[in-house]
């Protein structure tokens, strides 16, 4: 049995390999000779650890598949056939369970979009469960977030938000609701929640571009294609790009979606901020998964020497799969080059130093009044939480 990953395995030497198998594995232009020969030198057992912590099992298992019977252990495909077996069954109660919700919301006239999750999977890959994931993720609008609440404790989930806080105005990271019979995770977000964007999400235009997604037999509503490219990138940044299948997210639906507007994904990162990070996803996507984009894209993103370096810098991290996080100064100057600008960088941080989610409240304080206190604790919790390397 191949030894876990561990802090130990910071520079990612000791699993290059199996690194390298990865990255063809997540290529939307896999080669399959150049598999053949990388799978020859692998250690199974750390690659599907490897794997599964990336969250590209799914991405392993299709490339795997077609493979000669010779060339993969019988217990490799066996683990690999029950997690596929495992995620199919998981995809499909987590669907049920998102239109059982979706038509609840819908019968009180509160609108809702599908983020991430089973329906980006079908946008990237055509596949609902072709892609890792243990929650469901929606846009909601603040003012229906107290009715939201309400019908998602009526539907047998407990709220991590109380409605004393929504009453208080306290704004969380995310209002997230756990179903304890199923062990499901549903997040609602919206502008006020997603702080993460350098600039306040423009939500109504988000709901005005809405695309529907087939899931099911059904249709679920979601983000056009160029909107989800945009958050996808962003998310990847604010994790730093730690995990393989946020870049490999990002490869696949350019490459999928071949008739991408463009000059919209540009207008709609530019209408938040978000540039340097979709430059930096694109760049991950081309540079580490050979994603082929259009001419005039590809070279607007290596004209972005900002991208370039944050590119590189994740890099340094990326194949350990958050066993080697950035220490709390290399977060900062990440955060501050992901957003540049000689200002509006350093206001991004700052705002992202002070602005407390529920980890920061005050025990017992819900309303708005205890915001000072709140936000002052937050620095110093984060200090706690990053300060040391090694801690993620």
């Amino acid at each position: 049995m191949a030894e876990p990953l561990s802090p130990a395995h910071q520079s990612g030497a000791s699993f290059r390999n199996e690194w390298s198998v990865l990255l063809e594995c997540a290529s939307p232009s896999l080669d399959g000779q150049r598999l053949r020969g990388l799978l020859r030198s692998v250690d199974w057992a750390r690659l599907l650890i490897l794997a599964e912590e990336h969250g590209v099992a799914g991405h392993l298992a299709a490339s795997l598949r077609g493979l000669e019977e010779d060339l993969v252990p019988p217990e490799t495909r066996q683990a690999l056939v029950d997690r596929r077996r495992a995620q199919v069954v998981f995809t499909l109660r987590l669907t049920a369970e998102l239109f059982r919700i979706l038509d609840r919301f819908t019968s009180e006239g509160i609108g809702a979009l599908v983020v991430k999750g089973p329906v980006l999977a079908v946008q990237a890959y055509g596949d609902p469960a072709m892609r890792a994931y243990g929650d469901l993720d929606l846009l909601v609008r603040q003012q229906d977030i107290r009715r939201a609440t309400e019908l998602m404790s009526a539907a047998g989930y407990e709220a991590a938000v109380p409605l004393s806080a929504i009453d208080g105005g306290k704004i969380p990271g995310q209002y997230l609701f756990f179903n304890p019979q199923l062990k499901l995770i549903v997040e609602l977000h919206n502008d006020l929640t997603l702080r993460y964007f350098p600039r306040r999400l423009p939500l109504e235009d988000f709901f005005a571009r809405q695309i529907r997604v087939r899931l099911d037999a059904h249709e679920a509503p979601t983000l056009s294609v160029e909107d989800q490219l945009v958050l996808i990138s962003i998310h990847g940044a604010k994790h730093f790009w730690e995990r393989l299948m946020w870049i490999a997210d990002v490869a696949a639906l350019v490459s999928r979606q071949t008739g991408i507007d463009w000059q919209r994904v540009a207008d709609s990162a530019q209408a938040v901020g978000a540039e340097r990070m979709l430059h930096t996803g694109l760049r991950l996507a081309s540079d580490l998964l050979q994603a082929r984009l259009p001419d005039k894209v590809q070279a607007t993103v290596e004209e972005d020497v900002g991208a370039a370096r944050l590119a590189q810098q994740s890099g340094k991290w990326l194949p350990a799969a958050g066993y080697a996080p950035p220490g709390l100064f290399e977060r900062a100057a990440f955060r501050l080059r992901m957003h540049g600008g000689l200002l509006s960088a350093p206001a991004y941080l700052l705002r992202l130093s002070l602005s407390p989610t529920e980890e920061d409240w005050t025990e017992g304080a819900e309303d708005s009044r205890s915001w000072i206190s709140d936000a002052f604790r937050r620095p110093f919790r984060l200090a706690r939480k990053y300060g040391r390397r090694g801690n993620s």
